[in-house]
């Protein structure tokens, strides 16, 4: 957060001399229209000439992300002017047509930390669009990637394992597979469970959402033993990071393997004792998406650990296992009682 909170403070200061630079700021009638400009910067979320936010673009965190090849994510949204979100009881978020979703990717191993890629979820009046924008090699603007691209990527995973990858950039039909609920694209992360601001934006999440009248309690934090159980952190886990597709109106509605946050009770439906279903050899011979007390003979574990094409899960954007999040996940069943069936 420190980090979005400097470079948007950059963006209102010239390199030389500290004098405010004049903004335009976005072009609400480019948002609003029908077309998918070329270039990032048409749009007017980031100031000329690099990566920081536009003056009223504002950044936000979540409490628990969604793994992507350990990149460093900075997210940010931009409202129009004279609306607001609003937030339903359950603390799914109705955003206005005009909103603008701002995701950029970056390793700090990679090109000293530039964007790598800036994925837009715009909301028009006929829905929510999705468009992916690879960076340019001088990191002064990004490019339309409308068929998707791959994109060689250096880092150093947490444990000090040094990592080459081939990172993949989604092609807009491919956006479709993890944003669609019920065959429409619909947002992942901004979840009011989920959204986090900075003090300074204390003002614009009081202001520019309507909040209901009943507390929505935060997502606990996966990486943060403070903030739930084992338990609960696994759930939020695979909230986040799998249950976009694993819900009834998801693309992985066939599987039977329901995993959000509150709706979906911890029995059959959400994996334990659960036997196969539409999983391939997914299943690795196992015959349980998790069996209790036995991390090792679960398939969902076989599937989060596995780089095949053809049995990692999750399907699209990972060219990386998420160690961490692995073995959170294996405390999670080690610790659950053999006998478990709810």
């Amino acid at each position: 957060m420190k980090r979005l909170a400097a470079a948007f403070a950059a963006a209102l200061l010239c390199a030389s001399g500290g004098a405010a630079v004049p903004v335009a700021g976005p072009d609400q009638a480019l948002i609003d229209g029908d077309t998918m400009p070329r270039k990032l910067s048409e749009f007017g979320l980031f100031v000329s000439g690099g990566a920081a936010l536009q003056a009223g673009v504002v950044p936000y965190e979540l409490h628990t992300p969604l793994f992507s090849d350990y990149a460093d994510k900075a997210r940010a949204i931009w409202l129009p002017a004279g609306t607001k979100a609003e937030v339903g009881g359950d603390g799914t978020v109705a955003f206005p047509v005009g909103t603008v979703l701002i995701k950029s990717f970056s390793w700090s191993g990679q090109g000293g930390g530039k964007p790598v890629e800036t994925r837009l979820l715009i909301h028009r009046k006929d829905g929510w669009t999705a468009l992916p924008y690879v960076w340019d090699a001088d990191g002064r603007d990004a490019t339309l990637a409308i068929g998707g691209r791959r994109v060689p990527v250096s880092f150093t995973e947490p444990d000090g394992t040094a990592q080459s990858i081939s990172y993949a950039v989604p092609n807009k039909n491919q956006c479709k597979e993890c944003h669609a609920e019920a065959g429409a694209i619909v947002p992942i992360g901004p979840k009011a469970r989920n959204l986090v601001f900075a003090p300074q934006w204390q003002a614009f999440r009081s202001g520019r959402f309507t909040w209901p009248a009943n507390r929505i309690a935060p997502l606990p934090r996966w990486d943060d033993s403070k903030s739930g159980s084992v338990a609960e952190r696994a759930r939020a886990y695979l909230d986040v990071n799998c249950a976009h597709c694993h819900n009834p109106k998801g693309s992985a509605s066939n599987s039977g393997l329901f995993l959000r946050w509150t709706d979906d009770p911890t029995g059959v439906n959400y994996g334990i004792g659960k036997r196969p279903t539409a999983a391939g050899r997914g299943s690795g011979g196992m015959e349980f998406a998790i069996k209790p007390g036995d991390p090792d003979h679960s398939f969902l574990i076989y599937r989060l650990e596995s780089l095949d094409p053809g049995i990692a899960m999750p399907e699209l954007g990972r060219g990386a296992v998420h160690k961490e999040g692995a073995a959170l996940l294996r405390q999670w069943i080690a610790d659950m009682p053999e006998d478990k069936k709810n």
